[in-house]
């Protein structure tokens, strides 16, 4: 699975599933054959790869491909949820399971960024952040930015607490991608995260949008329906890099 439309404008793109498993703590050193298949299909040669410990936070590191701790692949930061760079050949790489992953990219500036967006990363509004960290640190124009919703929870199937409700208050529409369900609620992430990016000033047309649910769809992990051993899918994207035959 990948993003059409950044492919497209240049940014290289893959979406490991159920036939991976990124979830470091539960299958460890086998991580590591899993990143390399990825790499393997993707045909492109990396210069750097990173990710991060994610903690449901709203920080974002910038990978230049020296900084960053060395791990098992790559190099990663701590307590860090999105990832930006303008380096040719860096991979990013994001987990997740039934939260959202969501890729912003400028083809003219050449800025990459990639954000794992939880219930509370998208209260934090961690996609506006990155958006600002492009256009204020990188120049970057909205109007010019790329942006891509990945695959997460579908609404049906994510019921949450009146306390998550709660937590998107600062939401004037929250109760666009909100259900009441008895005392509790059911939320679509993908709806709210989708706010976040048009909100921000990207123009509708040039986000597309993945509403394969990671509960229904075989082909990838959700914590949701897997319960305590749930895997965790991958997404890796790559600006430029070698192109592998």
């Amino acid at each position: 699975m990948h993003s059409s439309l950044l492919k497209q404008h240049g940014l290289n793109n893959y979406i490991a599933g159920s036939d991976f498993n990124f979830r470091y703590q539960k299958v460890g050193k086998a991580i590591e054959k899993d990143i390399s298949k990825i790499i393997e299909e993707m045909k492109i040669g990396l210069v750097g790869l990173y990710s991060g410990q994610q903690t449901h936070s709203a920080n974002i590191a910038y990978a230049d491909g020296q900084n960053g701790e060395t791990f098992i692949y790559g190099r990663t930061f701590k307590e860090t949820d999105g990832l930006i760079t303008d380096q040719p050949g860096i991979g990013l790489f994001v987990k997740f399971a039934d939260c959202t992953p969501v890729v912003l990219f400028d083809p003219v500036k050449k800025v990459q960024a990639i954000v794992h967006s939880g219930w509370r990363g998208t209260t934090k509004r961690i996609s506006e952040k990155a958006i600002e960290k492009m256009t204020l640190e990188f120049g970057c124009n909205l109007d010019n930015l790329i942006a891509y919703l990945g695959p997460s929870i579908d609404i049906d199937h994510y019921e949450v607490g009146p306390e998550v409700y709660e937590a998107f208050q600062a939401f004037s529409n929250r109760d666009q991608f909100f259900r009441p369900s008895g005392d509790k609620y059911h939320l679509s992430m993908l709806d709210a995260n989708l706010d976040i990016l048009t909100a921000a000033g990207i123009k509708p047309e040039q986000i597309q949008v993945e509403r394969a649910s990671t509960y229904t769809e075989s082909t990838l992990h959700s914590a949701r329906d897997e319960g305590a051993d749930y895997g965790l899918n991958g997404m890796l994207t790559i600006m430029g890099g070698q192109t592998k035959e």
